[in-house]
Formats: C-alpha cells, sequence, structure tokens
C-alpha cells in the first residue's frame, strides 16, 4: 500500500475514463456527431494537433441542441468509488480538484454535489461555442484546452506533494510533472513507454486503498 501524508497532499481527478466510466465526449461523438470526428481523434492522439484544435473541430460535428446533449452526456455512469475516494480525501485533509480538458458542460450536473473546485472548460450556449478559460498560453506547447500542468506546478510551488489520477491523452503532459501517478489505459500504457513511473488502477476504490490509510477509510 502506498500511503503519502495526505494532509500536505493536492489530489488532482482527471474526469473522462477516471470519475467516469467512459470517455463522455466520446459517448457524444459515437452517438451523435457527424462523420468525420475519428480522423479528429486520430490526429489529436497522434500528437498531430493540440487538445483544443480537436475540440473545437469535434464540437462543430455535434447538434447544437442543449437538452439533447445533456442527456446524451448523462448516459455515461460515474465509477460507483468516487464519492468515497473525495469524502476520505477531504476528511484527511488532502487538497481535492477535479481537472478536465472535455466539452465541460456536463460535470456540474454529474458531480456538482462533490463540492470540490472544478478545473475544465465549457460551453457559451448563446453562441453556441466552446470556451477555454483555463488555456495557458504561456506554457510551451500552449495547444491544451484545459492546461492540466498549471494547476499541479501551482500546488507544488505551495509545496505541495501533487497526485495525477487519469486515464489518457490529455492527461500525458500532468503526468509528466506530477509527484505521484496513478494511470490506467491509455495513460497507463503512455507511462510504460515515457518512463514514467505510475501506480497502475482498474477503479477509483483501488486509488483509495493505495492512498488511504484504513484507519482513515472508517
Amino acid at each position: 500500500m502506498f500511503a503519502p501524508d495526505l494532509g500536505r497532499c493536492a489530489v488532482f481527478l482527471d474526469y473522462d475514463g477516471t470519475i467516469s466510466t467512459a470517455d463522455t465526449c466520446v459517448h457524444l461523438l459515437e452517438r451523435l456527431a457527424a462523420p468525420g470526428w475519428k480522423a479528429i481523434a486520430a490526429q489529436y492522439g497522434a500528437g498531430e494537433i493540440g487538445s483544443r484544435d480537436a475540440l473545437r473541430a469535434e464540437w462543430a460535428l455535434l447538434p447544437a441542441d442543449e437538452g439533447l446533449l445533456r442527456a446524451t452526456a448523462a448516459e455515461v455512469a460515474l465509477d460507483p468509488g468516487v464519492d468515497e475516494l473525495v469524502w476520505v480525501l477531504l476528511v484527511a485533509g488532502a487538497e481535492v480538484t477535479i481537472i478536465s480538458d472535455g466539452y465541460g458542460f456536463y460535470l456540474d450536473d454529474q458531480i456538482g454535489r462533490l463540492g470540490v473546485p472544478v478545473i475544465t472548460n465549457s460551453v457559451n450556449w448563446s453562441s453556441g461555442e466552446l470556451e477555454f478559460a483555463h488555456s495557458d498560453l504561456s506554457c510551451p506547447c500552449a495547444s491544451c484546452g484545459t492546461c492540466k500542468q498549471a494547476p499541479i506546478r501551482e500546488a507544488n510551488a505551495r509545496g505541495r506533494t501533487t497526485v495525477l489520477v487519469g486515464d489518457g491523452t490529455s492527461d500525458r503532459k500532468a503526468a509528466a510533472v506530477a509527484d505521484v501517478v496513478f494511470a490506467k489505459d491509455g495513460l497507463a500504457r503512455w507511462c510504460t513507454s515515457a518512463g514514467v513511473a505510475f501506480f497502475p488502477f482498474e477503479c477509483l476504490d483501488d486509488v483509495r486503498a493505495s492512498l488511504v490509510a484504513p484507519s482513515t477509510q472508517g
């Protein structure tokens, strides 16, 4: 078991594919998008374009129907361990932040009850455009919709031990700067090839068991 001093930790949880059981953006695209989104996703996965450009291009292929988009996003189930993980981390004194580089609009519907900070993109429903309030144009890559490195670096600067829990392409740059990485699926494969140390997990109960001492979990 890995049991750091959680009172000194800042834990960053990815949403799509980590808190949710599948990538909500991919689910929306598979169910509702016009053809062509897979080619965009392939370009992003290969590093040919950044997430901001990929998200904009994919979003343009989806219907401009807020009700339909919210209902379809709600079809994606959450990992049943998310509430317990967040609760025990907060009780132990950890900072918990959800960071997502997806479309963002569904996070409040799905996890607003958790009451922790959320860093993500958003939709201006009046214009129908994606908005990227958490881009970091001063970052060397400057190509992400939400820069996941920035809040991790800020927490490190405050003396926090940073913990990333993620699964996919948008978590790679964050994994490169976090002190501790929990990874599954594509992120685990990338960490292995890139030589980034990580703890494997399959579900959030695995992360809780690794991070939190049994006496703290009650």
